[in-house]
């Protein structure tokens, strides 16, 4: 297993409403590259310091996580997963969702 996967997956809005699971510390810091200069700030510069550190030393991984966290809530792409996602659930009541 990666040791630099999260505890839990981190889910985040991309372009066009997409839903992006983020669930390792490779996944966060290639959202945080890919994110517009023009749209970045103190607390990206935080979550992507944290990531990088994280990266290249002991620094804890929880924390990069939460940094990437407060990141993708400050700008309002964090999802609430804790709710099913519309995609997993039926019309009508009658369940539904992807066949497994």
């Amino acid at each position: 297993m990666n040791d630099r996967m999260f505890d839990s997956p981190v889910f985040v809005k991309s372009g066009n409403s997409l839903i992006q699971e983020i669930a390792c510390l490779e996944d966060a810091l290639e959202f945080l590259y890919a994110w517009p200069k023009n749209r970045r700030g103190t607390i990206f510069e935080t979550a992507l310091r944290a990531c990088q550190r994280a990266f290249d030393s002991g620094y804890p991984l929880t924390a990069a996580r939460d940094a990437f966290c407060g990141f993708a809530k400050s700008v309002r792409i964090l999802e609430d997963v804790s709710v099913p996602l519309p995609w997993m659930t039926g019309k009508g009541g009658r369940g539904g969702g992807l066949a497994v």
